[in-house]
């Protein structure tokens, strides 16, 4: 069996070309990849928000959601649009 030796430099190219690899892999969203409806745990996570937070964004009627039986769904799309609407330009 031959041995091989690495050096740092082959060492720094894979990393290089491994993040690459990485970077195009979550840059891929593809429409299957997106959920149209989203639970509070999900738009909690997507908002950097608190479950208060959250609730008082639906009591106020920032963001609207649907209730089915005990669980609320968000649509991603209005969330989306929602974020654009209110997006302050200085």
């Amino acid at each position: 069996m031959a041995t091989e030796i690495l050096t740092t430099d082959d060492l720094y190219d894979f990393k290089l070309e491994l993040f690459g690899e990485l970077k195009k892999l979550l840059q891929k969203k593809t429409p299957a990849d997106i959920k149209k409806y989203l639970k509070s745990a999900e738009v909690m996570e997507m908002l950097q928000v608190s479950p208060g937070t959250l609730q008082n964004l639906r009591i106020n009627g920032t963001l609207p959601y649907t209730k089915i039986g005990g669980i609320i769904l968000y649509e991603y799309e209005e969330i989306l649009r929602i974020l654009q609407e209110n997006k302050v330009v200085s």
